[in-house]
């Protein structure tokens, strides 16, 4: 499995826009994107503009499918306007 967790900091006044927006992306992609196994949206216990995707996919080939796909363009044409990110903070194949 290919998992990867990255964090985005929001614009105070666009936080329910991005959780709206990246919700979206996760049933979407959950829905429609066979090697797509988890994506989560978590708002920082501390901060409530920093927000972590968290998300697992088959292997690397299903991540770039979903990278390719109309979901992921989707979300990143609307956050881009009110969201700084993505910041990788973890990225990587389960170890075996």
């Amino acid at each position: 499995m290919y998992q990867f967790l990255v964090s985005f900091t929001v614009q105070p006044a666009h936080r329910e826009d991005f959780v709206k927006i990246a919700r979206r992306t996760a049933e979407d992609s959950l829905a429609t994107e066979p090697g797509s196994l988890r994506f989560e949206v978590i708002v920082d216990e501390d901060d409530p503009n920093l927000f972590y995707l968290n998300e697992t996919y088959a292997d690397v080939e299903a991540f770039q499918a979903h990278a390719g796909g109309p979901h992921f363009g989707a979300f990143f044409a609307e956050a881009s306007a009110y969201a700084e990110g993505p910041h990788w903070l973890m990225k990587g194949t389960v170890a075996a």
